[in-house]
């Protein structure tokens, strides 16, 4: 019976953490059904031979939900409480891990596998984004390198972009903090997400396909069945203002193994019934 008490007592501090955080990723905005250009923007010089086109590729996309924000670590420890999902890599393992940070709980729940972050999904009901569904969102509906034009730095994202200094000196990695930052730390886009550029970038349902794009404008948003990376999106806190273009693809193992994905958090998505 002590047990059972005390199992309960955590999921109910664990809930009212997250409560007292706001909803953060349980709001969602519905993205309506309609084309959009996928891939290499306009004007954009810097493009990888997986971004297709220049100027991009029409892609249909049905009607979705997707969180404002990334997943918060107080939502994941909540979801850990309730015994849902499965405890990843915390910060008793590496600095940069923010799961068991107490100072952190509104930052985003990183170092987290694939399959952690889609069961932490459905526990919710949803999945994690497709690919053309997340570059769409994040897009807002530019057609630029990023949502708010072809230029970045920390005063639109947190990233590393090699001049903004902070409170680790020397490094510019998180705007000069050497970590994350709390979700939408930063002002949102057009549509109104929070941090589709940086702060931790984004598992997506796909497996990587470098001719995906061609896939996805003939209408299979799904993608390949197997294979051996999954699509990372978003760019993130430690990586330059280059990988955090609306269309760069980064790959990863979903099985972080003897890896640190500190970069990596996730948010969920929603079929439209």
């Amino acid at each position: 019976m002590q047990v059972k008490l005390a199992k309960q007592k955590r999921i109910v501090v664990a809930v009212l953490m997250a409560g007292a955080l706001s909803a953060h990723a349980s709001e969602r905005i519905t993205v309506p059904a309609g084309a959009f250009q996928m891939g290499c923007s306009v004007g954009d010089d810097l493009c990888e031979r997986d971004e297709g086109p220049a100027g991009g590729i029409s892609v249909q996309v049905p009607a979705f939900e997707l969180d404002v924000r990334e997943v918060t670590v107080a939502e994941y420890e909540a979801c850990l409480a309730r015994g849902d999902c499965e405890r990843p890599k915390d910060h008793a393992r590496n600095q940069y891990c923010n799961i068991g940070a107490t100072s952190r709980l509104d930052h985003p729940a990183n170092c987290v596998d694939w399959q952690q972050a889609l069961d932490y999904c459905v526990a919710k009901g949803g999945r994690l984004p497709y690919e053309a569904e997340w570059e769409k969102a994040a897009r807002a509906g530019s057609s630029s390198r990023y949502p708010w034009g072809q230029t970045l730095s920390c005063k639109q994202a947190i990233v590393d972009d090699g001049v903004t200094a902070g409170s680790v000196v020397g490094e510019p990695d998180g705007c000069g903090e050497d970590r994350t930052w709390p979700v939408a730390s930063r002002a949102p886009n057009a549509l109104g997400f929070y941090d589709m550029q940086g702060n931790a970038g984004e598992w997506m349902m796909n497996w990587y396909d470098r001719d995906g794009l061609q896939r996805y404008a003939g209408g299979d948003l799904k993608g390949l069945e197997q294979g051996r990376q999954r699509v990372v999106r978003g760019g993130s806190w430690d990586e330059n203002v280059q990988n955090l273009r609306s269309s760069f693809r980064n790959v990863k193992p979903p099985v972080s193994g003897r890896a640190i994905y500190g970069s990596i958090g996730f948010r969920c998505a929603y079929d439209v019934k």
